[in-house]
């Protein structure tokens, strides 16, 4: 059967819930304390998502075993940018954003961009300054660092941009 990516449904939420909370414990295990505390992201969160046709699940042999949101562009938090600037800030692009998966499945991050990639060439993702995993794979899949926005709460993140 082997790994496919699709756009999240309702009945997914246990299993997508399931697989935020293994990302939280390898965020933790990892020292990331500060990303994703305080109930983030609740099943509203993820509800949403679904709604807007922005969540999406990749599934391993009839697994779900990642959860991710791919939205398109404009992110209003991306409209301010410190201490840097976007590779290119004309053309419309996709936001990943909510990437969780099982420490024990590998290669999901690889997975969602070469998706992400056969659907658009200019793509952006934001991270916290110390989810060190997150910023390895996004360097290591070509992103380059662009500086930091925040979000509505006021939250530093740190930006990148990839331009196939």
């Amino acid at each position: 059967m082997g790994r496919t990516i699709r756009r999240a449904e309702k009945a997914d939420l246990k299993a997508i819930m399931q697989v935020l909370e293994a990302a939280k414990k390898i965020m933790r295990n990892s020292g990331n304390m500060n990303q994703w505390i305080n109930g983030y992201p609740s099943e509203e969160v993820v509800l949403n998502d679904m709604a807007r046709g922005w969540g999406h699940v990749v599934v391993d042999d009839g697994r779900i075993t990642a959860y991710f949101v791919f939205m398109e562009s404009p992110e209003p938090t991306y409209s301010e940018i410190f201490g840097g600037e976007w590779l290119e800030d004309t053309l419309p692009y996709h936001v990943i954003h909510r990437m969780g998966s099982y420490p024990d499945v590998h290669g999901i991050f690889s997975s969602i961009i070469g998706w992400c990639k056969e659907r658009d060439s200019n793509l952006r993702i934001d991270t916290h300054r110390d989810n060190h995993i997150m910023q390895h794979n996004i360097l290591k899949h070509g992103f380059k660092y662009c500086g930091i926005i925040y979000l509505e709460s006021g939250d530093e993140r740190l930006a990148y941009q990839l331009q196939a």
